[in-house]
């Protein structure tokens, strides 16, 4: 990504503009390229080029409907033609055009056998630290993508686990892993219920860095590498996407690599309960009760409901070192997606300024994110005969708030936020394609920055 976007002052001008400031910008522009606009029927939208009069690029124009949108600019990377291009845009949205610029060029090919060997276009922006910005945000885009888009057979526990070591070398972090049966003697009961069905052998992936003295931010991410459902087994549709299941752990890793790379004064822990949901003979059983590392015992109403399972030990583990804020990522529920649809992540947290700065920080940088309510009266439809609580209520309504409820009981002192998302892009848009996506981690680094200065 780096050779795509330089701190450079020259370059064919690309004039970036809003479509209601184009009349304007067109009489200021000298009668060959009117005339040459008028000709080639441009109205105002999309890309144009115009040439000068030996047929060379004299400059190109983007006009799109919001300059501020940080994905506008997100497919003008690939309708270029080659060579570099000197940036003209409002300096406001520089920021907004350069993370367009460079995320429009990701392309999940490491399967692909005949690669596009297109060379892509680079943009010149007069400004060091928005360049190294912008590269900083876009790696990390680029990485979460890249793990959920990786297929199950090559993104199990431990390549997580491997993704973490490298991101610990890279930034001077450490990790430790607890994995197999050494999560029963370390007590992670849950973690190894729902993993030790599999030949790849759970694991919780915890990785530190920073600071001891700087205040303490936790960040959970589910890591369910493929998720069958267990011997509730999710029908053939449902079990396609399922790669994608370990989309909170790639938020985390992709969230800590921003954290690190811009050297936030923060003390950073990332865990992450690493599994795969697992048919075989000693796979979990539904009506089976497995006692959490808080001690709460839990009957197993449906093995489905396994994310919540891994994540309740790794959230109290967290709290054991008195966290500023603990943060998680998983991809839940489809409740939520009924909910919200597929590109608005939902998030709960028992703490109204944090959602409130949290959401306003997705707001400037479009990465828009929606609390939804921690309802308490659905908390009683975890009641069980048998054991201190159920894993899910037998009736299916209001899923994402009863998992999130569910994962609340894990939570006792700590100021907490719980994303529950699609990491999962179903239709291409501007800059997103279809596939793997980071939804909330620019929203909360931008919230994480502004409060630990």
């Amino acid at each position: 990504m780096n050779n795509l976007l330089n701190a450079e002052n020259t370059g064919t001008p690309l004039i970036i503009i809003e479509k209601s400031a184009y009349q304007s910008w067109l009489a200021r522009q000298d009668e060959q390229s009117k005339t040459w606009l008028s000709n080639m029927q441009f109205t105002g939208k999309g890309l144009a080029i115009i040439p000068n009069s030996q047929g060379e690029i004299n400059q190109a124009v983007f006009v799109v409907t919001d300059t501020s949108d940080f994905f506008a600019c997100g497919d003008l990377i690939k309708q270029l033609p080659q060579g570099q291009y000197l940036l003209k845009a409002d300096a406001k949205h520089v920021e907004a055009i350069s993370f367009g610029w460079l995320i429009g060029a990701y392309q999940y090919d490491r399967y692909i056998s005949n690669k596009s060997a297109k060379v892509l276009a680079s943009l010149a922006i007069n400004n060091t630290d928005t360049v190294e910005s912008a590269i900083k945000f876009a790696q990390a885009t680029a990485l979460t993508r890249d793990l959920v888009n990786t297929p199950a057979a090559d993104m199990m526990p431990e390549d997580i686990a491997k993704t973490a070591l490298n991101l610990a070398e890279q930034f001077n972090g450490d990790v430790k892993q607890i994995i197999g049966d050494e999560l029963l003697v370390h007590n992670y009961p849950t973690i190894h219920a729902v993993g030790r069905a599999s030949v790849h052998t759970p694991r919780l992936v915890d990785l530190t860095w920073g600071d001891s003295k700087n205040p303490l931010v936790t960040l959970v991410g589910k890591g369910v590498c493929f998720d069958s459902g267990g011997l509730d087994m999710k029908p053939s549709a449902g079990m396609r996407n399922m790669k994608k299941d370990m989309g909170g752990a790639a938020h985390v890793l992709g969230l800590a690599q921003l954290i690190m790379a811009h050297n936030l004064p923060i003390n950073l822990r990332v865990l992450i309960p690493a599994v795969e949901n697992a048919v075989s003979s000693n796979a979990l059983r539904p009506g089976d009760v497995v006692t959490t590392r808080k001690g709460l015992t839990v009957e197993i109403h449906n093995t489905d409901a396994e994310g919540r399972l891994v994540l309740c030990d790794a959230l109290a583990e967290a709290e054991n070192d008195d966290p500023t804020l603990i943060i998680d990522f998983a991809t839940l529920t489809g409740a939520m997606r009924v909910a919200l649809g597929t590109e608005l992540p939902g998030f709960f947290s028992n703490n109204d300024q944090v959602a409130a700065d949290i959401t306003l920080a997705g707001s400037k940088i479009s990465d828009p994110v929606w609390r939804m309510p921690l309802y308490s009266p659905y908390d009683n439809l975890f009641d069980s005969t048998i054991a201190d609580m159920t894993n899910c209520p037998a009736q299916p309504f209001g899923g994402a708030i009863t998992a999130a409820l569910y994962l609340q009981r894990f939570i006792e002192k700590t100021d907490w936020v719980h994303f529950d998302i699609m990491a999962f892009n179903v239709r291409h848009l501007s800059g997103r394609p279809l596939g793997g996506e980071a939804f909330g981690i620019r929203a909360v680094f931008n919230y994480l920055a502004t409060r630990f200065k």
